[in-house]
């Protein structure tokens, strides 16, 4: 049904409250990068309305550190366009803090914690070889 594919990719050590965040603002990225992505509203029976969501399913994969660190390296290898959070995000409080973090390390030097894409299936497939469903 789609020629692309949304896969987010988190290392598997986090906590759980730290997954949950960083596939939250890993999937803001991707949205907020491509347009028509969400959909229309919902409504239920009775008529209430309820906000839209994205008309493609997103895969949420887990890796190890070497295995996100290798991914992260062949996103950046084909210059796909990506979604990052590294750890040093865990201790910030806002956008601009964030944006302020990463732009402190070159790329070799960040602590990838979590990367999403959308791009062909089987690019997205060939760069996220090696980590597996989230359980």
């Amino acid at each position: 049904m789609f020629d692309t594919k949304i896969s987010i990719v988190v290392r598997e050590d986090l906590a759980t409250w730290q997954k949950l965040n960083v596939v939250a603002f890993l999937t803001s990225g991707v949205v907020g990068a491509t347009a028509g992505l969400i959909g229309e509203p919902y409504e239920d029976a009775v008529g209430n309305f309820y906000n839209p969501l994205m008309i493609q399913p997103i895969i949420v994969l887990s890796a190890d550190r070497e295995t996100l660190k290798t991914i992260y390296g062949r996103a950046m290898e084909r210059r796909v366009r990506l979604s990052l959070y590294i750890e040093d995000m865990f201790a910030t409080g806002h956008d601009a803090a964030n944006r302020a973090t990463v732009k402190l390390y070159a790329p070799d030097a960040m602590n990838v914690v979590g990367l999403a894409l959308r791009e062909d299936k089987r690019i997205v497939d060939k760069i996220t070889k090696g980590a597996r469903m989230h359980a």
